[in-house]
């Protein structure tokens, strides 16, 4: 197959390097000659574990190019994804078009016989059929189809999400269009891997429905936290015992700082706005939202308090700024509250990060950048845990409360104990969701060890 994949983003990078895996005829397209430069060059523009060694291989293979040329691209393609931004847009929450349906244009007026016109990028219900009809308009004797075919990546294992899927979600109206869907994933279907064939309006609202899901798990457990605090209990006994039923399942029920990325803020916003719009309000979905914003404000009132009600002339050593471990994404992450709070109240801020500083240098001022978490901590009052990258799992806690004016701990990724943390050398501890009996049920694991 001779695939167009339109976009270098995430979605895009990822998608047509994966799809040239397949054995597929790839060629990525975007506008900016310098990322396109980059990517000839060898460079991955964002971090994602594999994404450079699979690039690789089937540039030399022969099956991946890059180009900004999209006419040349589109011309003879069986498929072309659209996979360009889709922010949410200033005012009112709802997702920004702009770039979907400029390229929509830009494919019809390129389109050389039938294709099939691909969806990837995350859109609100509807936007397939305005798809069709931007095509149409633009070129109104073009024989296409258009589907839908929403991403499931996960930032940090994006190659092993695409390549062994939960299923494959494809939304079209055409056998011709399942014909070319059918040949694409073919690899997965040989699998086994699930291949869910829909109509447009449904495969476009599985993506949304599905995140909007997982922002509720993750908000639901930090609501669980917060009263897990008051009434002292372990929050992680609680979402263990929950875990464990099988109608419940144990993923995303890890209490933090609340979720962030690229998916879960802009989705769970743009499903709030598409059942405003219909007349449907969303409740859960609004109701998720707010509390994830309250569970970042929260965090910072946890760091407050372990520095005695101010951090004014304080130094706070936070480890970990992208919104998760295993990327370089920074957008809507908790440190984008946590951080600019504190150096507001007067904190000296020094950062440690594996991947963070690209984005973060522009994304939080007047921080300072340390190479590891020994030199943040360096004369630091309080510890700051953000994210749980595996590099800050097993750190020499009594090497790091040493070096501390004040060795206190805010592990908002609930990463060590309060009884492993306090035999360090910490004077405090500050988890999320473990109330006073998280300590003595910490010391009854270390005595039945």
């Amino acid at each position: 197959m001779k695939i167009a994949v339109i976009g270098t983003g995430y979605v895009g990078l990822v998608s047509g390097v994966c799809f040239s895996d397949f054995g597929h005829d790839v060629v990525c397209v975007d506008k900016m000659p310098e990322k396109i430069a980059m990517l000839e060059r060898g460079e991955v523009p964002i971090y994602e574990p594999g994404l450079d060694a699979v690039m690789a291989r089937n540039v030399e293979a022969g099956r991946l190019t890059f180009t900004t040329d999209l006419a040349a691209a589109v011309a003879g393609a069986d498929a072309v994804f659209i996979a360009v931004g889709t922010p949410t847009r200033r005012g009112d929450g709802h997702a920004d078009l702009t770039y979907v349906m400029a390229a929509a244009a830009d494919i019809a007026r390129a389109l050389t016989g039938y294709a099939v016109v691909v969806t990837k990028s995350t859109v609100p219900v509807g936007t397939n059929r305005n798809v069709v009809e931007v095509i149409r308009e633009t070129r109104p004797e073009a024989e296409f189809d258009v589907a839908s075919n929403p991403e499931f990546l996960r930032e940090g294992a994006a190659i092993d999400d695409f390549m062994k899927p939960d299923r494959v979600v494809v939304g079209v109206e055409s056998a011709r269009a399942k014909e070319v869907m059918g040949d694409i994933y073919r690899p997965l279907f040989l699998r086994d891997f699930p291949i869910v064939y829909t109509d447009l309006e449904s495969a476009e609202m599985i993506k949304y429905a599905a995140n909007a899901f997982l922002a509720t798990k993750i908000s639901f457990i930090n609501e669980i936290a917060a009263l897990c605090e008051r009434v002292g209990a372990d929050v992680k006994a609680v979402a263990r015992g929950m875990g464990l039923d099988g109608r419940i399942g144990n993923k995303f029920l890890h209490a933090g700082p609340g979720y962030g990325g690229s998916c879960f803020p802009k989705d769970t916003s743009a499903l709030a706005r598409i059942g405003q719009e219909h007349g449907v309000p969303q409740r859960i979905t609004e109701t998720v939202i707010a509390v994830n914003d309250l569970t970042k404000r929260r965090m910072i009132d946890k760091v407050l308090e372990l520095c005695g009600g101010s951090v004014n002339g304080k130094t706070i050593a936070v480890l970990g700024v992208t919104f998760k471990p295993e990327t370089d994404d920074m957008r809507d992450a908790p440190s984008l509250t946590v951080v600019p709070a504190l150096v507001g109240g007067g904190a000296k801020v020094c950062v440690v990060d594996p991947h963070g500083r690209k984005e973060g240098e522009a994304l939080l001022p007047g921080v300072v950048w340390e190479a590891d978490p020994y030199a943040a901590a360096e004369g630091a009052d309080c510890l700051l845990i953000l994210t749980e990258w595996n590099q800050f799992r097993a750190l020499d806690l009594k090497r790091l409360a040493a070096a501390m004016t004040t060795p206190v701990m805010a592990d908002l990724r609930n990463i060590y104990s309060r009884e492993d943390a306090l035999e360090a050398g910490f004077s405090a501890y500050e988890g999320v969701g473990r109330g006073k009996t998280a300590a003595s049920q910490d010391r009854r694991r270390v005595v039945a060890q």
